[in-house]
């Protein structure tokens, strides 16, 4: 995430020079999530409604909890269930619908993991300097940063299907339900290149050190991280359509369906933009160097990179929920049905909560 949410993604390494790319992430398009029906559904407080025996149906007939949480009896408080190893200084993040994958910046790579097991089924090599992450459907995308490229990656058995060429020093990715969406941090702009083939389909002027992207069905947001706001383009047609004033140094952001949420890595606090208007509709403390954001279907998770913690807010008012410990400094974030998943880049690891 950076499920970079026009998914997610997602992805994000430091402003540090040897964090040369966060990566978020981030972020999978809302127009992947939306297949997903259980999503809608999440809900983390209220209790599942039990039949009496006057019920026609037995059990848990209706809940707000999410389905695949209540199968896997994952309904409690965030904890760190698990962690696994991965290449060095991991930072983006996104699920495929069964699988995890994770580009490790520092080793060229990305791997394979299978979400229930935590195993490591597939390490494929990249371009230089990987970070952003997007799954479309059928393959993975990432940025290479120091190779101003994306590699496509057939997500069942990881083969390169094509390496395709965009701006200058390529970070945050995304897909919106038919294009892929590349933030160009040195060139100050973004690539919209076709998924099917990879065709460019045109570069869109955003504002200074653009970091991360995510799309809500009909638009794409940009994080600038040099102008301290956010960048909003049409999906159709890559015009601007505003850019609006958020935390200081901005870098991943998500999706929930009607607000956009941006980490600010330097004010140490998250943003909520309503997403039909770009206005402010409030700001909220998190940990120290938040950069990795992802959406559940009800919380919204804050990757703090500089206190080894991830923050749960409540999406309907920014209340906080717990601040739950991961490894050291976590950057990148996904959510993959039932449990959260985070890239520590300094420890190489992922953890599953």
């Amino acid at each position: 995430m950076t499920f970079e949410n026009c998914k997610l993604q997602t992805t994000y390494p430091t402003r540090s020079e040897f964090r040369p790319a966060s990566a978020i992430s981030t972020v999978l398009c809302i127009a992947v999530l939306a297949g997903v029906p259980f999503l809608s559904q999440a809900q983390d407080q209220a209790n599942p409604k039990v039949s009496s025996s006057a019920d026609p149906l037995g059990g848990v007939i209706s809940s707000n909890k999410n389905p695949l949480q209540i199968g896997l009896l994952h309904w409690y408080n965030a904890n760190q269930t698990a962690s696994f190893g991965v290449g060095n200084n991991p930072v983006s993040i996104a699920f495929d619908g069964a699988d995890v994958w994770v580009v490790s910046n520092a080793s060229n790579s990305v791997s394979k993991i299978v979400a229930a097991t935590g195993s490591t089924v597939l390490t494929v090599a990249v371009g230089k300097l990987p970070n952003g992450i997007a799954f479309d459907g059928a393959d993975i995308w990432v940025t290479n940063s120091n190779d101003n490229t994306v590699s496509e990656l057939r997500a069942s058995d990881g083969t390169v299907l094509g390496t395709f060429s965009v701006g200058i020093y390529p970070k945050g990715i995304a897909f919106d339900g038919a294009n892929i969406w590349v933030v160009n941090d040195l060139s100050n702009n973004v690539t919209k290149l076709q998924a099917s083939n990879g065709a460019t389909l045109g570069t869109f002027a955003v504002g200074s050190q653009p970091q991360y992207v995510a799309c809500d069905g009909t638009n794409i947001w940009v994080t600038n991280y040099g102008g301290n706001s956010v960048t909003k383009l049409k999906a159709s047609t890559g015009s601007v359509l505003g850019t609006f004033t958020v935390g200081t140094g901005p870098e991943g952001l998500a999706y929930d369906g009607a607000n956009i949420w941006v980490a600010n890595t330097v004010s140490n606090n998250v943003t909520e933009l309503k997403a039909g208007t770009g206005a402010v509709l409030g700001t909220f403390a998190v940990g120290s160097g938040p950069v990795g954001v992802v959406y559940d279907g009800a919380n919204i998770w804050v990757a703090n990179g500089s206190s080894n913690n991830v923050t749960k807010l409540q999406a309907s008012n920014g209340s906080n929920l717990g601040t739950f410990t991961a490894g050291g400094g976590p950057f990148g974030v996904a959510f993959d049905g039932a449990t959260i998943w985070v890239t520590n880049s300094s420890s190489n690891t992922v953890s599953k909560l």
